[in-house]
């Protein structure tokens, strides 16, 4: 074990009393959660919950209206260049520009996130993600679970240690959805990292998350063990539990 690793904080992101207001309307109220080293944590919640603004102030893309995040120790709003460059996402709705190819999409954010010995990590992930008959082809005329598998390397380009990941195989076949979900638990475990997931897939998030989050009207209103917890609340299913939260939230008693 490296001897500086003692002094590496034990979550890689930290968030404490998050808030973000729009006038008198409330996105995300008073969320606190911690994302742990080698730990995949799901971000549950219906349409309008407040997943997306969450994971955008994470990113530093939204400002908070309250409250502090931090990453590997390092407070964003203080330091925000030295906390997201340990930071990367891919998300459906966030393509890579069409009009450059795979490799110059790779190399352009590789530069930005001054990646060491590009050359070589675009080579590697053009293997790891079976990318490499498509280096020299524009983005834009890629399948839509093609650009998603881009979108994955450019996420793994600077070894993030904190991954955040919104419906990362929403656009997959269920097959490279499968791979996909299986490199993503490998290199959590065999990293120093920690993922943030959201999806709508009930199945994908037993299977992937180690600790689960619901989110209700901006709010965390459930947390914990994805394949435990709905037993804990009466619902035969992760799923269930998902609709009950979505439609009745105030029906929710643990059992």
């Amino acid at each position: 074990m490296i001897v500086e690793d003692r002094f590496m904080p034990h979550n890689v992101l930290s968030v404490v009393g998050l808030g973000k207001s729009y006038g008198d309307t409330a996105a995300v109220q008073d969320v606190s959660f911690d994302v742990a080293r080698n730990e995949i944590v799901g971000l549950l919640g219906p349409n309008g919950a407040g997943k997306t603004t969450t994971i955008n102030m994470i990113l530093g893309i939204l400002q908070p209206s309250s409250g502090s995040i931090s990453i590997e120790g390092i407070d964003l709003a203080r330091h925000r260049s030295q906390a997201l460059e340990r930071t990367n996402f891919a998300a459906v709705y966030a393509p890579l520009p069409g009009n450059l190819t795979v490799y110059q999409n790779l190399r352009i954010f590789g530069l930005i996130y001054r990646v060491k010995k590009l050359s070589e990590r675009i080579e590697a992930l053009l293997a790891e993600f079976d990318l490499q008959k498509f280096r020299n082809v524009k983005c834009g005329v890629l399948s839509s679970g093609e650009q998603t598998r881009v979108c994955l390397a450019k996420a793994m380009l600077n070894r993030p240690q904190l991954l955040l990941l919104d419906e990362p195989t929403a656009s997959l076949d269920p097959a490279t959805a499968r791979d996909v979900r299986a490199k993503i638990r490998a290199l959590t475990a065999q990293g120093a990292g920690g993922v943030l997931w959201t999806s709508h897939n009930m199945y994908e998030v037993e299977e992937v998350c180690d600790r689960v989050l619901f989110l209700s009207h901006g709010k965390i209103l459930l947390e914990g063990n994805p394949r435990s917890l709905p037993r804990e609340y009466g619902s035969s299913t992760l799923e269930d539990l998902f609709v009950t939260v979505a439609r009745e939230p105030l029906t929710l008693e643990t059992h």
